[in-house]
């Protein structure tokens, strides 16, 4: 059912439209702070990458990039505000009934790197996957 585009693109329509009732939480930006609580301020990190990144189908539109696989739906979306560019990127599992939106983050200025946007976002993979696994062996 994931591979229908037209039923991602829907769902991406359907959070952006209100963010704030799909993440309470709100949108986490990146900073120093955030870099350094995930260990991501050492380039050469003794942190053992685990290639989560790695294994997406990608879609390229004008709009966004949207990767896909069996465990997730990411969107990444550019966009411009008061002349400075903003990645903001949500993060959905990706289960039979459609995506569901575990959270988003946004990168801007010296943070908004592909190479810095793609080891958060690996971070964040890792957390969620983590958290999910814990969520099964105590369900």
């Amino acid at each position: 059912m994931m591979d229908n585009l037209q039923v991602l693109e829907q769902h991406y329509k359907e959070y952006t439209k209100n963010l704030m009732e799909w993440i309470p939480d709100g949108i986490i930006h990146v900073d120093l702070g955030l870099l350094q609580k995930l260990d991501l301020l050492d380039d050469n990190s003794t942190d053992v990458s685990l290639g989560l990144t790695r294994y997406f189908n990608v879609i390229e539109t004008f709009e966004k990039i949207t990767l896909i696989n069996e465990q997730f739906v990411i969107w990444i979306v550019p966009e411009m505000q008061n002349n400075q560019l903003v990645t903001y990127t949500l993060i959905a599992l990706n289960n039979d009934k459609g995506p569901k939106l575990e959270l988003a983050f946004a990168t801007s200025g010296v943070y908004n790197s592909s190479k810095l946007v793609l080891r958060v976002l690996e971070k964040f993979l890792v957390e969620i996957q983590e958290n999910e696994q814990l969520m099964q062996d105590y369900g």
